[in-house]
């Protein structure tokens, strides 16, 4: 009995310094970008030594997905799965289109910190372009059920272009308020599709 109690502390212990450790990378990822974040550093965040963050985690690549694991939880990112009931009961183009802005600009706001991290350093770090291909399949998916087109359509890959994160932030950088932000892309969305989904519904 003694020996199962001893078992599960040490397990505990593990999992706590674990966690220590992806939680200390995902603020250096944030702070200074991924690919030059290093074991070191992430030891000397995590009050650990380095021999503890190598034996977690064997290579950086592993703990990368942990961090990507982590961050997916935290910022709920679009899925294929909830695309469909983003837009219950709404009829019109115009209303989908504003549920589409307004649920992309809250998920870019939620996540921006990871996003950028993971755009500047995709071409770096081969966890971060999986993480962001499957973020742009959530974001597809939302915006395909918001036009009811396919996501490979031309109206789908227009309004996913001008909707992208990049974008936001762009617009976000400027210093205008989000209410102005949201208006902006929706006005441009609606402008660059033009009578399009108006007449893929009649």
């Amino acid at each position: 009995m003694a020996r199962t109690y001893r078992k599960s502390r040490r397990a505990e212990a593990q999992d706590e310094t674990r966690a220590r450790i992806v939680q200390a990378t995902m603020e250096l990822h944030v702070e200074q970008g991924v690919a030059t974040t290093s074991f070191p550093e992430v030891a000397a965040r995590a009050g650990v030594g380095a021999a503890t963050v190598y034996r977690h985690f064997p290579t950086m690549d592993l703990l990368v997905e942990a961090c990507g694991t982590h961050f997916w939880q935290l910022i709920d990112p679009p899925t294929a799965e909830r695309a469909v009931t983003a837009f219950a009961g709404l009829e019109s183009r115009a209303e989908r289109l504003g549920r589409l802005v307004d649920e992309l600009d809250s998920f870019y706001a939620r996540a921006q910190a990871p996003l950028w991290s993971a755009v500047r350093d995709q071409d770096r770090v081969a966890p971060l372009a999986r993480f962001l291909a499957e973020v742009g399949d959530g974001v597809g998916a939302l915006v395909a059920e918001a036009l009811r087109t396919e996501r490979e359509s031309e109206p789908a890959r227009i309004a996913s272009a001008l909707l992208d994160f990049t974008v936001w932030r762009s617009l976000s950088g400027s210093g205008i308020d989000p209410s102005q932000r949201k208006a902006i892309l929706l006005a441009i969305v609606e402008a660059a599709l033009g009578q399009e989904g108006d007449r893929q519904e009649t």
